[in-house]
C-alpha cells in the first residue's frame, strides 16, 4: 500500500525530508505540486523516521505542504528490443522525441554477476585503432578507463570506438554533457550508421545530479540483459569524474563527513560496484566497459583516478590528442595476443614501443644541439612514421593490416639486424624487396 504524506519537514537544494515508516533505500516517491505537476524523487537516506529524498528536477515551486507519495518500488529501467537506437535521460525517460519505450521493467540496483559463473576472457574487442588493438589490446569483459584531462578529444575517441567496434551492442552513458557534446554523439551515430546497435543514456549539465548518478546504473542494467541474451556488449561511459562530483555534491548537501578532497568515503565502493558489472558469461554474452576519467589538474593521485586504478585492468592515457604508449596499459592483453591474433603480434608491438622510446632520447639530443649519429637519424625518421601511422586517432586499420604497416615501418627505417626480433619471425614477416 502506498504511503502518502502532506508535510515536508526540510527542503535543501535538490533534497527534501519527510517523516515516514517502512521506506527502503532507493524507493521512489512522487511529489504532487499545487500547480498540478508531479515530480519523481528517490530515497537516498533513512534515519529512523526521517527520510531524505533526492528530487529528479529543480525543486523550484515545491512547498512544504505538497503531497509526497511513496511508490513502494525502486528505480527501474525499461528493457526491450526496441531500446536500440533510442536516447533516454538518466531516469529512463525518452529525450529523442520518440514514443515511450515498451518492454520489461528491470531493477537497476542488482549486484554484479555471480563470480562462480564468470569465465576467463579469451576474446578480443576489435576497435581498428592501432594504439589499442596492437599495443594495448582490449579484451571482452575488461573494465578499463581512459585517463585524460578536460579539453582532450576523449569523447571523439569513444565515438571512434563505437563506430568501429565489432561488438553487437553499444551502450553509451553520458554524464555532465554540454549540449555540444550531447549533439556530437547524436550526429556521430547518425552519420556513421551505428545508431541501430546503439542505446544512449544521457545526463546533461543542466539536469539534476541524481540523474547523473543513475546513468551508469541504467546503462549497465540494460547491458546486462543484452549480455544474458548472448550479445557482446560494449559500454562507453563519459565522464566518471562528473559521476563522482555528483556523489560529492549530494554528500555535501546531506552534511556527510567528507573524505579525501571532499568526496564521500564510499567513493571506492561506488566506483567498483559499477565497474564490476564487466563480465564474460559462460555460454552467453559479455559486458566490456570503457570509461573516461578526466583528471583534475592532470593529477593521477586525485581520488577519482587513484581509486579507479585499483579497480580496473589497466588504462588508456590520452595525452596531446593521442593515446600515450608509455602511460597506457592493458593488463589482460596477454590473454589474446598471439592466441587470437597473429604469432608476430607480441614481439612486433614490444619492438616498436622500445624503438619509439629510444627515438624520444634522440629527439632530446637533437633539441640540445648535439651531433646526431646515423642511428639517431634512423630513430628520428622512425618516430615520425610511428606517430603518423599508429598514434593518430584518425587512423582506421584492422589488426592484421596494422601489424603489416608496423613491419613496413621498421623495414623503411632499419635493417633486419638492428631491430632485435627473432630470426624466425623476420624470415616470415619482414617485407620482401
Amino acid at each position: 500500500m502506498k504511503t502518502v504524506h502532506d508535510r515536508i519537514i526540510d527542503l535543501r537544494g535538490n533534497l527534501i525530508t519527510v517523516k515516514s515508516k517502512d521506506v527502503g533505500l532507493g524507493e521512489l516517491a512522487k511529489i504532487d505540486l499545487k500547480d498540478g505537476r508531479s515530480i519523481l524523487s528517490r530515497t537516498i537516506r533513512v534515519e529512523g523516521e526521517l527520510v531524505t529524498l533526492q528530487v529528479f528536477q529543480n525543486t523550484r515551486g515545491i512547498s512544504t505542504n505538497d503531497r509526497v507519495t511513496f511508490l513502494k518500488r525502486p528505480m527501474e529501467a525499461i528493457f526491450g528490443e526496441n531500446l536500440l537506437g533510442r536516447r533516454l535521460s538518466g531516469s529512463g525517460v525518452p529525450i529523442d522525441g520518440g514514443p515511450q519505450v515498451v518492454g520489461e521493467e528491470i531493477s537497476i540496483n542488482t549486484p554484479s554477476f555471480n563470480p562462480v559463473r564468470r569465465i576467463i576472457p579469451r576474446e578480443m574487442v576489435r576497435t581498428n585503432i592501432p594504439m589499442i588493438d596492437v599495443f594495448n589490446t582490449l579484451v571482452k569483459s575488461q573494465k578499463i578507463p581512459i585517463f585524460s584531462i578536460p579539453g582532450e578529444p576523449y569523447n571523439q575517441l569513444l565515438m571512434r570506438i563505437a563506430n568501429q567496434t565489432d561488438a553487437d551492442v553499444v551502450v553509451i552513458g553520458g554524464m555532465g554533457l554540454t549540449f555540444k557534446e550531447y549533439q556530437a554523439f547524436i550526429d556521430n551515430a547518425e552519420t556513421s550508421g551505428s545508431m541501430n546497435k546503439t542505446v544512449m543514456f544521457a545526463h546533461r549539465a543542466i539536469d539534476p545530479p541524481v540523474e547523473c548518478i543513475l546513468v551508469p546504473d541504467m546503462a549497465l542494467a540494460c547491458a546486462e540483459r543484452f549480455a544474458v541474451m548472448g550479445k557482446s556488449v560494449l559500454v562507453l561511459l563519459t565522464d566518471m569524474t562528473a559521476f563522482a562530483d555528483a556523489l560529492k555534491e549530494i554528500a555535501v548537501t546531506m552534511d556527510q563527513v567528507p573524505s579525501n578532497r571532499g568526496y564521500p568515503g564510499s567513493l571506492y565502493s561506488d566506483l567498483a560496484s559499477r565497474y564490476e558489472k564487466a563480465v564474460m558469461i559462460e555460454g552467453s554474452g559479455s559486458i566490456t566497459i570503457v570509461a573516461v576519467t578526466t583528471m583534475p589538474g592532470d593529477d593521477v593521485t586525485h581520488p577519482i583516478p587513484d581509486n579507479t586504478g585499483y579497480i580496473t585492468e589497466g588504462q588508456f592515457y590520452l595525452h596531446g590528442g593521442k593515446i600515450d604508449p608509455f602511460g597506457s596499459l592493458s593488463r589482460l592483453k596477454q590473454l589474446v595476443i598471439g592466441k587470437v591474433t597473429r604469432e608476430d603480434h607480441a614481439e612486433l608491438a614490444n619492438t616498436m614501443i622500445r624503438l619509439y622510446a629510444e627515438s624520444k632520447k634522440a629527439r632530446e639530443r637533437e633539441g640540445m644541439g648535439f651531433k646526431l649519429s646515423k642511428w639517431d637519424e634512423q630513430l628520428l625518421r622512425y618516430s615520425h612514421l610511428f606517430e603518423k601511422r599508429m598514434m593518430e586517432l584518425e587512423v582506421n586499420l584492422p589488426i592484421d593490416e596494422a601489424l603489416n604497416i608496423g613491419w613496413k615501418t621498421l623495414a623503411e627505417c632499419f635493417n633486419k639486424d638492428q631491430v632485435g626480433i627473432k630470426q624466425r619471425l623476420l624470415d616470415k614477416f619482414w617485407p620482401k624487396g
